[in-house]
């Protein structure tokens, strides 16, 4: 019988590939975002992939897109209901399915990142995530931060007092028109993409955002101040959809949630430099940053923050208006 090592070698090799399937991939998960790929979003999600990988030795891979490559914030919670997305980034967008889903971006309800960091961790977060997953099929993770928003202008304003009509652009959200309104300003809302331009030609006087986009959008180039308001402290989540979430055993939902945290380290640490790099940057192209009196602001927009939110959450939102 003649001997036929190639054959021979040929077998032992698929033996070899097959009797190691503990390191095999054996699921990919979908992770679509909005965020590019400079954002802490992005870095903290891909963080969150090289971790879960490392912990379920190879298993399980996760495919980030970046730039809404994989669809819009909306269309990815619908695919992650109907099974063929994964995970995403998403935020207050949830209140569409779970009304508690608003507390993570109300206006004033935060005095600083470690208060928010406090009630999203917390019986609160806990009882906002719990809504989400049942009434949106949606599982929350990790929550990563974003930058506050602050007032831009032309004259400092460090007390409501200051703002005397000023003529504002606000999104298209009733909660920031009425807020800003009694506060003493005259917001209206208006195109982001048409800010600059009116800023610029003096339609509007102010603006409101958060540094990165102040920075993004050259806002420096027509506006001399930041007035650090800080009006809206929020975060948003990184979530797995509960059909994918029910795939997984006990031990790999242990080490999605295990990498999920080391993501939202990572993420805080990029976050918090991002912010200290916006401002430096702004006030080298010659912004002057302005303390504000924080709990006048909040005093003033109490009331007209309890009208805009629904009555679910109303009592919760006057407990951190009292804390």
């Amino acid at each position: 019988m003649t001997f036929n090592w190639k054959k021979t070698i040929a077998v032992a090799s698929f033996a070899a590939l097959t009797a190691i399937p503990a390191y095999a991939q054996e699921m990919t998960l979908k992770l679509g975002h909005l965020a590019n790929e400079d954002n802490p979003w992005h870095l903290g999600s891909v963080k969150f992939g090289e971790e879960l990988s490392a912990l379920t030795d190879g298993r399980i891979v996760v495919e980030v897109f970046p730039n809404e490559s994989l669809g819009k914030e909306i269309d990815l919670i619908n695919g992650m209901q109907l099974g063929t997305v994964d995970m995403t980034i998403t935020g207050e967008s949830l209140q569409n399915w779970a009304p508690m889903a608003a507390l993570l971006a109300v206006p004033y309800a935060y005095r600083s990142i470690e208060h928010m960091d406090e009630v999203a961790s917390g019986e609160i977060g806990d009882q906002i995530k719990a809504q989400i997953i049942e009434k949106a099929q949606i599982r929350p993770v990790a929550h990563f931060a974003r930058g506050p928003r602050n007032l831009t202008s032309n004259r400092p304003i460090a007390h409501p007092d200051d703002l005397n009509g000023l003529k504002m652009r606000v999104p298209n959200v009733p909660l920031f028109v009425d807020t800003w309104q009694a506060l003493g300003a005259n917001p209206g809302p208006m195109a982001f993409s048409e800010v600059f331009t009116s800023l610029q030609n003096g339609t509007i006087e102010s603006q409101e955002n958060p540094l990165a986009l102040i920075r993004s959008a050259s806002f420096n180039e027509v506006q001399s101040h930041v007035n650090l308001t800080e009006h809206v402290r929020s975060w948003i989540y990184l979530t797995i959809a509960e059909s994918t979430w029910s795939e997984l055993s006990a031990d790999d939902q242990a080490a999605v949630m295990e990498a999920a945290a080391r993501a939202q380290s990572y993420e805080r640490e990029l976050f918090n430099a991002s912010i200290a790099a916006d401002r430096a940057y702004l006030e080298e192209k010659g912004m002057t940053f302005v303390e504000v009196d924080g709990a006048a602001f909040q005093a003033a927009a109490k009331d007209a923050v309890l009208m805009n939110v629904n009555d679910e959450i109303k009592p919760i939102v006057e407990g951190l208006f009292s804390e």
